[in-house]
């Protein structure tokens, strides 16, 4: 994905989409056996404590489960045989939370040796980010297994962003299983984290080739963001916050930001543009239990979409390289 944060989901097999938009990886797409919530019971009772004492960087989580898939295929680190999802462009100095993750999984082992995957640490671990920051609470079930492969030219195929239409974005959405409400709720997840420049600074002063800024921008948000990317390509990394307004919780202020044309990216205004997502989103700027219950529901449909079990993988010793 392209944002710093879950921003949502260390998050997961999420989004956000973010910011968050497809789940399951590019090449272990089918499901061998079914997830269960129990999995770990007996093998690992420890799991959901070890987890949630080990969180600290809870808006570097989300991104890594939305954005990815759920076959832990985008912790894995480039090696001689294959490219992997970190360095693609929606991704490449954008995702964080590796470190966290890497933690995490340490502790899981020294508990509970080769029987947790990384897939499932990273679900478990996207969870617990959006309660800590005021989200709302699901049920996780397990059984993945990581993915033994990853492809950089798949992630830049199958990820939105930031610049893509609507139509494109919701596409890639249906081809996961996925449907439009759950993109308008996962994209949600942009209520957490950071943009890099580089993503929305197209808005900011050529729009569309105009020369001029994109006309739907409010004029202080614009005078802002100009002032910390300011155009030229060094300014490309630097951060901004995707909701000004409340950057570390996880509250329907996204949304309430759209509604007054303050979205950061263009994918995320479009969606107010878009007759078919425009009345979600005003519903879910007015309802925040509304929007809470709804990306819970979507993170459950997400996380058992696309996972890899019964066979094809392994449960990884480290995160960043195969067995």
């Amino acid at each position: 994905m392209y944002l710093k944060a879950f921003n949502p989901s260390a998050l997961f097999c999420i989004v956000l989409y973010l910011a968050p938009f497809v789940s399951g990886s590019p090449y272990n797409d089918k499901s061998d056996g079914p997830l269960a919530y129990s999995f770990y019971d007996k093998s690992c009772p420890n799991l959901f404590m070890i987890v949630s004492r080990t969180i600290n960087y809870i808006t570097e989580l989300l991104s890594l489960f939305v954005a990815q898939g759920c076959d832990g295929s985008v912790l894995l680190d480039d090696t001689n045989t294959f490219k992997g999802e970190k360095n693609a462009f929606p991704n490449h100095n954008s995702i964080r939370g590796f470190e966290v993750i890497d933690s995490i999984k340490a502790d899981v082992e020294k508990s509970c040796p080769s029987t947790v995957s990384c897939a499932d640490v990273l679900a478990l671990a996207a969870r617990e980010a959006v309660v800590l920051s005021g989200g709302p609470f699901w049920l996780v079930s397990f059984g993945r297994l990581d993915s033994l492969t990853a492809s950089e030219k798949s992630a830049n195929e199958q990820l939105p962003a930031p610049f893509e239409p609507i139509e494109n974005i919701t596409a890639k959405f249906l081809a996961k299983g996925l449907d439009l409400k759950d993109m308008v709720v996962l994209s949600g997840g942009h209520t957490i984290g950071f943009a890099q420049c580089l993503t929305f600074k197209n808005r900011l002063f050529n729009f569309k080739g105009s020369g001029k800024p994109d006309p739907s921008l409010d004029p202080s948000m614009l005078s802002g963001l100009q002032t910390t990317c300011p155009n030229i390509d060094q300014s490309n990394s630097k951060l901004a916050p995707l909701d000004s307004q409340s950057m570390y919780r996880f509250d329907n202020m996204y949304y309430k930001s759209l509604m007054n044309n303050n979205g950061l990216l263009e994918s995320d205004q479009a969606l107010v543009l878009d007759t078919k997502t425009a009345a979600m989103v005003k519903d879910y700027s007015a309802d925040p239990f509304l929007f809470a219950t709804h990306f819970a529901a979507s993170m459950v449909k997400l996380g058992n979409t696309g996972v890899l079990t019964g066979q094809g993988g392994e449960i990884r010793k480290k995160c960043g390289s195969v067995n």
